[in-house]
């Protein structure tokens, strides 16, 4: 048996079709740190990984950009959303509203009971659930 208590989550990767747009989004309105950036020339790719630490102690994004993506990608009905936990739900959806971003589901107490949460959307178009963690 392989020696699990060793694995970790190392990172979730999410297509984008505009780098650009996706890097301010996560950097800028989220607060992640572009951790390293790579262009593939002879893929057509590059790769782009985000987060709120390093990789060795912290589980990223990997945004991928595929340069020949001319049409935004289907979403799927399979992928649910990223979580991210902040420390004042309201404020955080306040601040991301004024900067344009998509919230389809505003800041309150879940319908069953338990935490504060709110969905946001990046620029293109995946879920990230807020969640309050003070």
């Amino acid at each position: 048996m392989p020696a699990i208590e060793k694995f970790r989550f190392l990172h979730t990767m999410i297509r984008v079709k505009d780098l650009d747009k996706s890097l301010k989004f996560y950097t800028e309105e989220l607060g992640m740190n572009l951790i390293r950036k790579r262009d593939y020339p002879t893929g057509k790719f590059t790769l782009a990984f985000v987060g709120y630490g390093d990789e060795e102690h912290n589980t990223v994004v990997e945004l991928t950009h595929n340069w020949d993506q001319a049409e935004p990608y289907s979403l799927g009905t399979g992928f649910g959303h990223l979580a991210v936990g902040v420390p004042d739900v309201y404020a955080t959806c306040e601040r991301l509203a004024k900067a344009g971003v998509k919230i389809p589901r505003p800041a309150g107490p879940m319908a069953h009971g338990g935490s504060v949460i709110a969905f946001i959307e990046d620029p293109d178009g995946y879920k990230i659930e807020l969640v309050e963690r003070k």
